[in-house]
Protein backbone atom coordinates (compact mmCIF):
# COMPACT_ATOMS: atom_id res chain seq x y z
CA UNK A 1 0.00 0.00 0.00
CA UNK A 2 1.20 3.48 -0.85
CA UNK A 3 0.37 4.90 2.54
CA UNK A 4 -2.94 4.91 4.27
CA UNK A 5 -5.17 7.97 4.43
CA UNK A 6 -7.56 8.31 7.35
CA UNK A 7 -10.72 10.38 7.53
CA UNK A 8 -13.85 10.86 9.56
CA UNK A 9 -17.16 12.09 8.19
CA UNK A 10 -19.44 13.48 10.84
CA UNK A 11 -23.06 14.02 9.89
CA UNK A 12 -26.41 14.34 11.55
CA UNK A 13 -27.44 10.69 11.57
CA UNK A 14 -24.06 8.99 11.27
CA UNK A 15 -20.34 9.03 11.82
CA UNK A 16 -18.34 7.26 9.15
CA UNK A 17 -14.64 6.57 9.16
CA UNK A 18 -12.46 5.42 6.31
CA UNK A 19 -8.97 4.16 5.79
CA UNK A 20 -8.00 4.48 2.15
CA UNK A 21 -5.04 3.07 0.29
CA UNK A 22 -3.18 6.14 -1.01
CA UNK A 23 -2.28 4.23 -4.18
CA UNK A 24 -5.91 3.36 -4.84
CA UNK A 25 -7.89 6.17 -3.19
CA UNK A 26 -11.26 4.89 -4.40
CA UNK A 27 -10.78 1.66 -2.47
CA UNK A 28 -11.51 1.68 1.25
CA UNK A 29 -9.44 -0.67 3.40
CA UNK A 30 -12.16 -0.33 6.04
CA UNK A 31 -15.20 1.90 6.40
CA UNK A 32 -17.10 1.68 9.71
CA UNK A 33 -20.32 3.54 10.41
CA UNK A 34 -22.21 4.21 13.58
CA UNK A 35 -25.03 6.43 14.65
CA UNK A 36 -24.04 9.90 15.76
CA UNK A 37 -26.46 9.88 18.66
CA UNK A 38 -26.93 13.62 18.26
CA UNK A 39 -30.10 13.57 20.34
CA UNK A 40 -27.92 12.43 23.26
CA UNK A 41 -25.71 15.51 22.96
CA UNK A 42 -22.19 16.68 22.30
CA UNK A 43 -20.59 14.69 25.12
CA UNK A 44 -22.03 11.48 23.64
CA UNK A 45 -20.73 12.21 20.12
CA UNK A 46 -17.06 12.62 21.08
CA UNK A 47 -16.57 9.03 22.34
CA UNK A 48 -18.53 7.77 19.33
CA UNK A 49 -15.89 9.35 17.08
CA UNK A 50 -13.10 7.87 19.21
CA UNK A 51 -14.77 4.47 18.82
CA UNK A 52 -14.70 4.78 15.04
CA UNK A 53 -10.98 5.63 15.20
CA UNK A 54 -10.31 2.55 17.39
CA UNK A 55 -12.23 0.40 14.92
CA UNK A 56 -10.14 1.79 12.06
CA UNK A 57 -6.96 0.94 13.97
CA UNK A 58 -8.12 -2.63 14.61
CA UNK A 59 -9.32 -3.25 11.05
CA UNK A 60 -6.26 -1.76 9.36
CA UNK A 61 -3.75 -3.20 11.81
CA UNK A 62 -2.13 0.22 11.88
CA UNK A 63 -1.91 2.86 14.58
CA UNK A 64 -3.84 6.04 14.01
CA UNK A 65 -1.75 8.58 12.07
CA UNK A 66 -0.73 11.89 13.60
CA UNK A 67 -3.23 13.76 11.40
CA UNK A 68 -6.87 12.88 10.77
CA UNK A 69 -9.06 14.72 8.29
CA UNK A 70 -12.63 15.38 9.41
CA UNK A 71 -15.62 16.61 7.47
CA UNK A 72 -18.28 18.21 9.64
CA UNK A 73 -21.70 19.70 9.23
CA UNK A 74 -21.29 23.41 9.73
CA UNK A 75 -18.06 25.34 9.70
CA UNK A 76 -15.41 26.45 12.16
CA UNK A 77 -15.73 30.07 13.26
CA UNK A 78 -12.14 31.34 12.89
CA UNK A 79 -12.34 33.88 15.71
CA UNK A 80 -13.49 31.35 18.33
CA UNK A 81 -12.55 27.93 16.95
CA UNK A 82 -16.10 26.74 17.59
CA UNK A 83 -18.50 25.14 15.14
CA UNK A 84 -21.30 27.22 13.66
CA UNK A 85 -24.26 26.64 11.33
CA UNK A 86 -24.37 22.89 11.97
CA UNK A 87 -27.64 21.09 11.45
CA UNK A 88 -26.41 18.82 14.25
CA UNK A 89 -27.22 21.63 16.63
CA UNK A 90 -25.50 20.18 19.70
CA UNK A 91 -22.18 20.82 17.86
CA UNK A 92 -22.82 24.54 17.49
CA UNK A 93 -20.72 26.85 19.67
CA UNK A 94 -18.54 23.91 20.73
CA UNK A 95 -14.75 23.60 20.18
CA UNK A 96 -15.01 20.31 18.28
CA UNK A 97 -11.53 20.40 16.70
CA UNK A 98 -9.89 21.25 20.03
CA UNK A 99 -11.84 18.57 21.90
CA UNK A 100 -11.09 15.87 19.30
CA UNK A 101 -7.41 16.84 19.25
CA UNK A 102 -7.28 16.37 23.01
CA UNK A 103 -9.37 13.17 23.03
CA UNK A 104 -7.47 11.46 20.20
CA UNK A 105 -4.03 12.98 20.89
CA UNK A 106 -3.81 13.76 17.17
CA UNK A 107 -3.94 16.79 14.93
CA UNK A 108 -7.43 17.19 13.53
CA UNK A 109 -7.89 18.96 10.22
CA UNK A 110 -11.49 19.98 9.85
CA UNK A 111 -13.60 21.33 7.00
CA UNK A 112 -17.24 21.62 6.12
CA UNK A 113 -18.53 18.32 4.74
CA UNK A 114 -20.33 19.92 1.77
CA UNK A 115 -17.15 21.79 0.81
CA UNK A 116 -15.19 18.52 1.05
CA UNK A 117 -17.71 16.83 -1.22
CA UNK A 118 -17.57 19.65 -3.78
CA UNK A 119 -13.77 19.57 -3.80
CA UNK A 120 -13.73 15.79 -4.25
CA UNK A 121 -16.19 16.00 -7.14
CA UNK A 122 -14.27 18.83 -8.79
CA UNK A 123 -10.92 17.05 -8.60
CA UNK A 124 -12.42 13.73 -9.64
CA UNK A 125 -14.07 15.38 -12.63
CA UNK A 126 -10.82 17.14 -13.53
CA UNK A 127 -8.91 13.83 -13.44
CA UNK A 128 -11.59 12.13 -15.53
CA UNK A 129 -11.53 14.96 -18.10
CA UNK A 130 -7.73 14.86 -18.27
CA UNK A 131 -7.75 11.12 -18.94
CA UNK A 132 -10.26 11.64 -21.77
CA UNK A 133 -7.91 14.21 -23.34
CA UNK A 134 -4.83 12.04 -23.05
CA UNK A 135 -3.30 10.80 -26.29
CA UNK A 136 -1.57 7.83 -24.64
Amino acid sequence: MSGLLWGIGLGGPKIEGAVLDGGRPHTAVHRPRRETGASRGYDFILPQIAGVVRELEEASGMPCPQVIGTGTPGAVEPSTGTLKNSNTTCLNHRPLREDLTRLLSREIRMANDANCFALAEATRSARRSASLLSWD
